[in-house]
């Protein structure tokens, strides 16, 4: 599955175009992938940590500023709102599928608190209805951070066009990946988006007149030409993904799927499983061959470069950390892997 002469061929094209930066391909990609997000825009970025970056400076969310966050999630959503110069402060986890409890955002609202960012974890989205109901009740933004989860949807909504700006990573292990950095922001305001064109170009509203401070995070031509291709063909990718999530969760009988919430499309990032003796099963799984990884071994408030909340415990978070791991899933992984990796898995025992 590998697509190689569609991906040769637009690639060729911009090198033969000598236009490498904020050309034809980065426009049509904005365009289209709004379009398959159902938003009115879409602004190509350097990365997805800049995305969250931006998408904060562009709703004047900074210096002193609180945005609300989860405990468990890749440290780039926190490196994002520290790039903002904004003050992340994470929330316990609902241990059962490991996304933020939404019952606990409201502990955390303070008057400094501008925004709640969401993060869509493994490709599955949060309860952005009951998210919604609380960012309205205290007139705060909405940032999601959907780099997991391209494709996905809550109540038939695309992941990324519940927020008033919403950030993507197109980082190549990414269901929809560059062939390097890239991230994008989408959003339905007209005002957000000409603040985010201008932010990503240096502040640049016309050529060599700047009217704001901004910085230079360009999606460039290739990538953009790269993630057109692979753009059409994510649909059909993430059916297959979900294949074997499906496959995983009817025959794995000694380790513990997080819940698949029925108000979505996950996306399956990644496939995240829970046992209590982790570390010894995974060295059991690593003797017959089988590659696993832990997403993400320690809370954002455990991290040494979290300096922000001083505050103790988040016990669902750090007990969560203990006992998961991700299982092999992409869309070229084969039916045959598939079961021989239910069979090895299903040979440790459960306790």
């Amino acid at each position: 599955m590998t697509y190689k002469d569609s991906l040769d061929t637009a690639i060729l094209k911009v090198l033969e175009s000598g236009n490498y930066i904020l050309g034809e391909q980065l426009s049509a990609f904005e365009k289209e992938f709004a379009q398959y997000l159902g938003v009115k825009h879409c602004v190509g970025v350097a990365s997805g940590t800049e995305a969250i970056a931006l998408s904060l400076q562009a709703l004047g969310v900074g210096k002193g500023n609180e945005v609300i966050t989860t405990a468990v999630t890749a440290y780039p959503t926190i490196a994002g709102i520290a790039q903002a110069q904004a003050i992340p402060v994470v929330v316990d986890i609902n241990p059962a599928d490991g996304l933020i409890d939404h019952a606990l955002i409201e502990s955390k609202v303070t008057p400094k608190t501008k925004a709640i960012m969401p993060v869509h974890l493994y490709g599955q989205c949060c309860d952005m209805k009951a998210i919604r109901t609380i960012a309205s009740r205290h007139d705060l933004w909405i940032v999601e951070d959907a780099a997991h989860a391209a494709g996905a949807a809550y109540q038939g909504k695309k992941a990324g066009s519940w927020g008033h700006c919403n950030a993507f990573s197109f980082y190549p292990t990414k269901n929809l990946g560059a062939f390097g950095d890239g991230g994008a922001v989408a959003t339905d305001s007209e005002d957000l988006y000409d603040r985010l064109l201008a932010a990503r170009n240096y502040g640049q509203t016309n050529r060599y007149h700047h009217d704001t401070q901004g910085i230079n995070s360009r999606l460039d031509e290739i990538q953009a030409a790269i993630l057109r291709v692979k753009l059409r063909h994510l649909d059909e990718w993430n059916r297959r993904r979900n294949a074997i999530a499906a496959a995983y969760r009817e025959h794995l009988k000694t380790v513990r799927c997080l819940d698949h919430h029925a108000y979505g499309e996950h996306a399956y990032h990644l496939f995240v499983v829970q046992h209590r003796r982790r570390d010894a099963c995974l060295q059991y799984l690593r003797s017959k061959g089988i590659q696993t990884l832990i997403h993400y071994p320690v809370p954002v408030h455990k991290q040494k470069a979290f300096v922000y909340q001083n505050e103790g415990s988040l016990l669902m978070s750090e007990r969560f950390v203990d006992t998961i791991f991700s299982l092999p899933l992409y869309p070229g992984l084969k039916d045959e892997n598939v079961n021989q990796i239910i069979e090895v898995v299903n040979e440790f025992p459960e306790s």
